[in-house]
């Protein structure tokens, strides 16, 4: 008879959408801010910063950072869940995770949108 132990929520599907999807978004980004930037003339301070005084640039930032964000998450709870076996370490390890990403994100909005 095989004994398994089952560990964490397996997720499954949702978690791997949510990585390959998020992944998609990441590198379409990636690829768009590139030729933006290459299609300029000069790169400094004042055109990065007009580049996104468009409102549309600020949502498609946000939008890769969510997908960053959940991303990692996703990442990191299945390295705990794989690596982390006491129950009390992992559930710490995971909340410093979550606080820190919550945190990025306000951050990341505050950079987006504060003056």
């Amino acid at each position: 008879m095989v004994r398994r132990t089952v560990v964490g929520a397996h997720y499954g599907l949702n978690d791997w959408l949510v990585q390959r999807v998020g992944a998609v978004v990441m590198a379409l980004y990636v690829l768009f801010i590139g030729v933006l930037l290459l299609s300029l003339p000069q790169v400094g301070f004042d055109e990065w910063r007009s580049l996104f005084t468009l409102a549309w640039l600020r949502y498609v930032a946000l939008l890769f950072f969510i997908s960053a964000f959940l991303h990692a998450w996703v990442g990191m709870r299945d390295i705990l869940m794989d690596y982390v076996k006491p129950a009390g370490l992992r559930l710490f390890l995971e909340v410093l995770v979550v606080l820190a990403l919550a945190i990025y994100g306000v951050w990341t909005v505050d950079i987006l949108w504060g003056q």
